[in-house]
């Protein structure tokens, strides 16, 4: 079965393609039944149809799809999901068996409808930019946003507010002078607040005497649009103002004591850009920008006190809980990111810091609306301005790569339910019949809301079997899935895109099932599933909790004589799996003794958002060995790789390593390769910067890019990701490579133990 071809047509990655059919068969299967689905996956060749979807009566609510059974004569259509009959449109009276629209089609199992109804406004943009920076840093951060307004639609509305010991909400209507609104930095403001304050929202131009109608239409106008135009305008009209108030700005004047931080009020800022978008655009699509260069330092949200003395948190003191304001942050961000996913905006989150801004406790923001979190060193590095760059852009008909304000609906027929989702979404609270009482990730609902969503965006779902064992089905039926995604497109039409997928039922123990198993999808939203855990439990827990998995997963579809280790086998499609689950064990996802708080909370947001080949990297990382014999080629990710007379590329998804081995390091010191004589070494050491550049320019966020040598200090980001089979207590027991100082057990006795677990048959 080709996985990639199939991803390559719906976006979809499961990790069984064929499944047991019944409960306790999917269970004994251990991997749950999953997919991988990439909501916007590019399909250049299938353009939107331009008219609505025919959908089932309500409650069901499906869409026509080409697993529906039809009547041509009698213009019906049998649901598979409710097998109800359903009448077809009139506009469909001339379908026949030669004549099917295109959703009847078997090659268009993903269809994009483009709605009749337009958004009421163009997408909104609000950047919330900290002014607590060093000069220069705050040059280069006005020199991007001021960029950023060029790549912007013309009609795209835009804001400013910016932060530092105070708030100011920046008016844009008012072009005499600059004029803003300014917040105390130490109090939390409520909706109502900041609707009184900066008189925006319902009923505030209404007229007195108006007949009820008129209010009523002036009340919607004025929710609309009132009040917000001063301080969110289109950028067409706004340009030159907003770019004179970047030019102008100025560092924050509050003078800061030697031994103290600036005071930042992270929070404050956040709370009146949320406040102000959820007043003025409710479910309209927008995107709030933080551009923040250190921690939050007073008011709602404070990460750390403002004395240099105080230290920023680290795991330890989350773990012992003895960081006063941890808990209280997270509780103060998670109330926030609530309130900007369930009005449709994104919060993107931009941090340019050589320490910890606080992203641990603003998570939430980004990971439940679906927006951009960047974390890098600062805002003058190639890295944050490129990754900026990139949120901007563009497809061939010039409009932006970015969906705004989505809703995902599940819809399985009645043998399957849904678990719920690990991903960039929340719970839209939708509770169906087809919701399953066990929950995996966010459950208890069949619909989500992505504030954002883009090509790359890509959501775990879990489910389970429901069938019990005395109503097993027939062996050649199949379990359809359909996953409706209704989005706001950057254009401003509303657009539907619906995929429906089937999967055979077979045989507990037919060896269908073992066939069709996808052991790379599997191992991604297995890894879900862990961070998902680890963040509410112990490391050591969720690290067991994976190692009995792999033993029971082993134990079900190895080859082996009981009680014999040596008999041991996996077959082909179950071979690399236990390799993912050994460098998931080791990676920075679980491991978190190696980065700090916010290191992590960036790992695993990534994790969380990308496709099946993206989160591959990041679990196991891609290495390639270049030489003067023979062509470049990948190589196992093991320290007998790391050789004197070679070059390895690693791609970590982070980062991306050029390392040149000692002998290539002294030649290349002694200047060979700028002899003619030498061409030869000159083009071995373009060769991997040459694949390194085309592996940055489609990167987001753009990951860092290291050049080192054998024994240098930044050779120390392979050797962390490397397998120890040379460790200094094993030297050269497998041949070559370079000896890594390390307790870490290698694979091969990992690989040991677990075939040893696996014969005895005890988990």
């Amino acid at each position: 079965m080709d996985f990639e071809a199939i991803e390559d047509q719906d976006g979809i990655r499961c990790s069984w393609n064929v499944l047991p059919n019944t409960r306790i068969e999917a269970t004994r299967c251990v991997v749950p039944v999953s997919a991988l689905y990439t909501v916007l996956k590019d399909r250049p060749n299938v353009p939107p149809v331009m008219y609505e979807p025919v959908t089932c009566k309500a409650p069901c609510r499906a869409v026509l799809n080409p697993y529906c059974q039809i009547d041509v004569r009698g213009k019906l259509w049998i649901c598979p999901f409710c097998l109800q009959r359903n009448q077809f449109p009139p506009h469909y009276r001339d379908i026949a068996a030669h004549n099917l629209p295109p959703e009847l089609h078997q090659q268009y199992t993903t269809i994009e409808y483009t709605m009749a109804r337009q958004s009421p406004v163009p997408p909104v943009f609000m950047f919330v930019v900290d002014t607590c920076l060093e000069e220069d840093e705050l040059k280069a951060l006005k020199d991007s946003l001021i960029l950023a307004l060029s790549l912007l639609p013309p009609n795209a509305l835009v804001g400013l507010i910016t932060y530092g010991t105070m708030v100011q909400l920046h008016e844009l209507g008012y072009q005499d002078c600059a004029k803003s609104y300014v917040f105390r930095g130490s109090k939390d403001y409520n909706v109502k607040q900041i609707q009184e304050m900066l008189g925006i929202g319902s009923g505030v131009r209404n007229q007195p005497g108006a007949p009820p109608a008129q209010q009523q239409q002036q009340q919607q106008m004025a929710q609309q649009t009132y009040g917000a135009d001063r301080f969110v305008q289109p950028v067409e009209q706004c340009e030159f103002t907003l770019t004179s108030i970047l030019e102008q700005l100025q560092r924050d004047p509050w003078p800061v004591a030697n031994d103290r931080r600036p005071l930042r009020s992270s929070g404050a800022a956040m709370a009146v850009a949320v406040g102000v978008l959820e007043t003025a655009f409710p479910n309209a699509g927008g995107r709030v920008m933080l551009f923040c260069g250190g921690p939050a330092t007073q008011g709602p949200g404070m990460v750390v006190g403002p004395e240099l003395k105080e230290p920023m948190r680290s795991h330890h003191d989350i773990e012992k809980e003895s960081d006063r304001h941890y808990r209280k942050a997270i509780k103060f961000y998670e109330g926030l990111a609530k309130r900007a996913a369930g009005a449709g905006h994104a919060v993107d989150i931009f941090s340019g810091c050589l320490d910890q801004v606080g992203l641990a406790e603003m998570k939430s923001l980004v990971n439940w609306t679906g927006g951009h979190m960047v974390l890098t060193d600062s805002f003058v590095t190639a890295i944050f301005k490129q990754s900026f760059q990139r949120v901007f852009e563009k497809d061939e008909q010039d409009q932006l790569m970015m969906g705004f304000n989505a809703m995902l609906e599940v819809q399985t027929t009645k043998e399957l339910k849904v678990c719920g989702l690990i991903g960039p979404g929340v719970s839209a609270a939708k509770k169906t019949a087809i919701v399953s009482d066990t929950e995996i990730g966010v459950g208890g609902t069949s619909a989500w809301r992505l504030a954002a969503i883009n090509p790359r965006t890509t959501v775990g779902m879990y489910f389970e079997v429901a069938n019990q064992q005395s109503q097993a089905l027939q062996p050649g039926s199949h379990a359809l899935v359909q996953f409706v995604t209704t989005y706001q497109h950057a254009s401003g039409q509303y657009r539907m895109r619906v995929t429906t997928i089937a999967r055979n039922w077979a045989e507990g123990s037919s060896p269908e099932i073992a066939a069709s198993f996808d052991q790379e999808a599997a191992a991604t939203l297995m890894s879900r599933v862990a961070v998902f855990k680890s963040e509410v439990d112990e490391t050591a827990d969720v690290l067991r909790w994976l190692d009995r998995m792999l033993i029971r997963l082993c134990q079900k579809f190895g080859d082996y004589r009981r009680d014999d280790q040596a008999s041991f086998r996996l077959g082909p499609n179950f071979s690399i799996y236990p390799q993912f689950m050994y460098h998931l064990r080791r990676s920075q996802f679980l491991q978190v003794f190696n980065s700090s708080p916010d290191e992590t909370a960036y790992y695993r947001h990534c994790l969380f958002r990308e496709d099946t080949n993206n989160s591959l990297t990041m679990i196991q990382p891609s290495l390639s060995s270049y030489g003067l014999e023979g062509a470049p080629a990948p190589v196992v990710l093991d320290s007998a790789s790391m050789k004197p007379d070679v070059i390895l590329l690693l791609d970590t998804f982070f980062h991306i390593l050029i390392w040149h081995g000692e002998t290539i390091a002294q030649w290349r010191k002694a200047g060979y390769h700028e002899q003619p004589e030498y061409e030869n070494l000159r083009l071995l050491l373009e060769a991997p910067v040459e694949e390194a550049q085309n592996l940055l320019v489609e990167r987001m966020p753009v990951p860092r890019y290291i050049v080192c040598d054998q024994n240098g200090s930044q050779a120390r980001f392979l050797v962390s990701k490397l397998n120890p089979s040379t460790s200094y207590n094993s030297a050269n027991q497998y041949g070559g490579g370079e000896a890594v100082l390390t307790d870490d057990v290698n694979f091969h006795s990992f690989l040991a133990a677990l075939s040893g677990l696996a014969v005895k048959g005890a988990s």
